[in-house]
Formats: structure tokens, C-alpha cells, sequence
């Protein structure tokens, strides 16, 4: 079913050549979801090629950059970009991508979630469309919560979540834990459980950094209490797959893409895995927050800037596009209107028989809105070692810990502390 969006937006695109060619620059599942909406693009545009390339993750972001710099020399006519980066280009190039607005896209806006914008657009502008995201949720073996007496229904809060954790640890005598955390090579749990608070790096508007806020405060404290509870392990990314397919790890948490890693890394575990969502900080509370996600841009050197906004409408707001790139290719959408589609109370063999899109992309909705602002891998690499060291015990307490992490991130960025 097309939106009737789509229709406004074929009706804008005329006379176009039919030996037009896009390009489109992006890495890894994203080539092939992309091309799966060619043909409908296609349909309103006959004759129109689109050419859609995997360059890698890094080399789309450093090739970005190098042509944004050299004033949009060799860029694509649409651009993938990942949220957290995002600012970075409209920070230091605000020219090199289209304002979106001049070609209908405010109209975009109320058909995805605040937190998907916030990293989007500067001011008035709007030089990106959200195209996945990473609503957070917790992954886990029913069968081995079920040897251990643990009903993941009943899970609510944090303490819930240490609570089962200690009873999987003691069941299994510790060979088994609860979940994961990559202490000391990522603040992927800080990021999610200060996005559950309502907390981040840095303010809305970009301009202070409010990392040791009472939000972040709590996050980093909620942290501390489940890795004090010796139910979960130290790992990075290549071991917390290792664990899962060993039978060592009873859930995961991370942004909803993980559930494609899960299917693929763990093929023969088809129908002993559920969802439930994230735990709140107190019973009643948010149980969402984001990691991870993108968006496509359109460079403002590209010669077809009408017939880019276009392939993007209709890539990212049609919704049997998004359907079919979830399905097949497992990238979470975005748009807002998917929450109602009844595909999605279909449940999933994989996930037994759970219909777990309908409860994860139900919390898209609730996701507090954040800003990575350019600075955020400077903000990372700080944090991955506040966070490392604080769960050690060489800081007093979480709010030192972040005071300590405040003013090493003004130092690098030049933003001031928030009061």
C-alpha cells in the first residue's frame, strides 16, 4: 500500500530523462534493502537507473567527508549516514547536503519518531530521512530461563533482570550469565540505560554536556548494580556471539538489529529464543530507549536532487518497502505508521512463535530524543574508560565518576559543563 505521500511526491518529479542514473552510497545489508525498492521506485520513474553501491562502513563515512570538503566533489546523489554521525557533516559542511525542506520534506516529519530527527536536521533544516533504528530490547533463551525457574513475563525493572540473573548464575553454577557488557571496549549499556533516562553526552541543542546529569547518574549507577551482581560477564562483540552459540549466555541486550546477528550466528537455536522489553529503572518506568540506526541524505552536488528525494520517499515511507526490508533483511524501520500494520502481530518461528516486531517497534514511540552531536566519539572515548574504571571500584561513586568524564569531554570539545 503507498502512502498517500508518495503520490505527492511522484507528482513533483516530471520530465525526467529516462536515461537518468542515482547512485546511492552505502555498506553491508543496506545494498541489497535498497535495491529491493528499486522496482517500485521504478514504477513512477521508468527508465530511471539506480545504481546502488557498498562501499564499506568507513570508507562511505571518510569518502564523505573528503567530498564534502572538496565542496561535493565525487559524491553520490544519495548518502547514507549513520545518526550519531550525522552532525559531524552539518556542523563543519552545512552546504554539502540538500535541505530537504526545499523539496516538500517537512512533511517527512510527523511519519517518524522525535529521537530520529533530533540528530537530522540543524534549526529549520532537515538534511536527512530516518531510515532504521535500534530500539532496544532484551534477547533471551527460554530454555535456559526456564531451567532456571526465571518467567521473563515478570520482568519489569532492573532489579528484576539482577534478580534472574543471580538465579541463572546459581542454576548453572555460573556457567551461564545473564548477559554481557563490553566493559572497557564500549559504553554501549551506558549509551542505552542514559537514553532510557532521558540523559546523554550532551543537551539537546548541542551546546553543554550533561553527562554527569542525574539521568546519566542513575544509568551508570543501575550499571554498577548488575555488574556487582556477578550475573554477567566482560565481553566485546566476537565473544558475546561466541557465548550465545556455546549455551553460556542466557540473553543479550542490544538495539533491535541484533535479532539478525542472533538468526544468523545461531542457526540450529531457532525456537529457544524470546523478547522482552527493556527493563525500567523503576516499575511503571520508560522501557525504551535507541542504539544504532541511519539515514539518507542527498548531496547538494547532485544532479537529480528531485528524483533522489524520490527514491527516498519511497524507500523509507512506503510501507510495504519497510515490511519487506524487516522481514528479508532484518533492518528495523522507522516509520511510525508500522506500529498498526498487522504483519506484525504475526509471530516469528525463529523467536518461537513471538510476534516480536509488534512488541519492539511498539516502543519507537517512547524513545527519548538525544544529540551526538560532532563530538561524539570524542565523548565515547572517554566514557568507555569512566565507565571501565568506575565499575572497578576507582571512583567514590557514579556522580564523581561522570564529574570526572564532564570535564574531560569540555576539555576536548571546548563545550561547557551544564550547570
Amino acid at each position: 500500500m503507498k502512502k498517500l505521500l508518495l503520490a505527492l511526491a511522484a507528482l513533483t518529479a516530471f520530465g525526467f530523462a529516462s536515461a537518468q542514473t542515482l547512485t546511492v552510497w552505502v555498506w553491508d545489508i543496506n545494498k541489497p534493502a535498497l535495491e529491493s525498492t528499486i522496482d517500485s521506485f521504478q514504477e513512477m520513474h521508468p527508465g530511471v537507473e539506480v545504481v546502488v553501491e557498498d562501499l564499506g562502513n568507513q570508507n562511505v563515512y571518510d569518502r564523505g567527508l573528503a567530498g564534502c570538503a572538496a565542496g561535493g566533489f565525487d559524491m553520490p546523489d544519495v548518502y547514507l549516514v549513520e545518526n550519531n554521525e550525522a552532525e559531524v557533516f552539518w556542523a563543519q559542511f552545512p552546504d554539502c547536503f540538500t535541505d530537504l525542506t526545499t523539496l516538500g520534506g517537512e512533511e517527512l516529519l510527523p511519519l517518524f519518531p522525535d529521537f530520529k530527527w533530533s540528530e537530522l536536521t540543524a534549526g529549520d533544516a532537515i538534511y536527512a530521512v530516518p531510515f532504521d533504528s535500534g530500539p532496544t530490547a532484551m534477547f533471551y533463551r527460554r530454555d535456559l530461563y526456564e531451567q532456571a525457574g526465571v518467567d521473563a513475563t515478570a520482568i519489569e525493572t532492573w532489579d528484576d533482570y539482577i534478580a534472574a540473573g543471580v538465579a541463572i548464575n546459581e542454576t548453572f553454577d555460573g556457567n551461564v550469565k545473564v548477559g554481557m557488557m563490553g566493559k572497557g571496549s564500549d559504553d554501549e549499556w551506558f549509551r542505552m540505560l542514559a537514553n532510557q533516562a532521558g540523559c546523554f553526552y550532551f543537551d539537546q541543542a548541542a551546546t553543554e554536556v550533561t553527562v554527569n546529569q542525574p539521568g546519566c547518574v542513575q544509568a551508570m549507577e543501575t550499571m554498577k548494580d548488575v555488574w556487582d551482581s556477578g550475573a554477567i560477564r566482560a565481553g566485546g562483540w566476537v565473544e558475546q556471539i561466541q557465548s550465545f552459540q556455546n549455551d553460556e549466555l542466557a540473553s543479550a541486550f542490544f538495539g533491535s538489529w541484533y535479532t539478525g546477528t542472533i538468526q544468523a550466528e545461531a542457526p540450529d537455536q531457532a525456537g529457544q529464543w524470546g523478547v522482552y522489553l527493556t527493563p525500567a529503572f523503576e516499575e511503571g518506568g520508560v522501557r525504551a530507549s535507541n542504539l544504532g540506526g541511519s539515514a539518507l541524505a542527498i548531496p547538494a552536488s547532485s544532479d537529480n536532487p528531485e528524483l533522489a528525494y524520490d527514491f527516498v520517499v519511497n524507500a523509507l515511507a512506503d510501507e510495504d518497502n519497510q515490511l519487506n526490508i524487516l522481514n528479508n533483511y532484518g533492518l528495523t524501520p522507522s516509520l511510525l505508521s508500522l506500529g498498526n500494520a498487522p504483519e506484525l502481530s504475526e509471530g516469528v518461528d525463529y523467536w518461537g512463535g513471538q510476534a516480536i516486531w509488534e512488541d519492539i517497534l511498539g516502543t519507537l514511540g517512547d524513545v527519548p530524543a538525544v544529540s551526538g552531536t560532532r563530538y561524539f566519539q570524542e565523548a565515547r572515548n572517554v566514557m568507555i574508560v569512566v565507565v571501565n574504571d568506575y565499575l572497578d571500584g576507582n571512583y567514590d561513586s557514579a556522580q564523581a565518576a561522570l564529574d570526572d568524564a564532564a570535564s574531560q569531554i569540555a576539555a576536548s570539545t571546548g563545550l561547557p559543563v551544564a550547570d
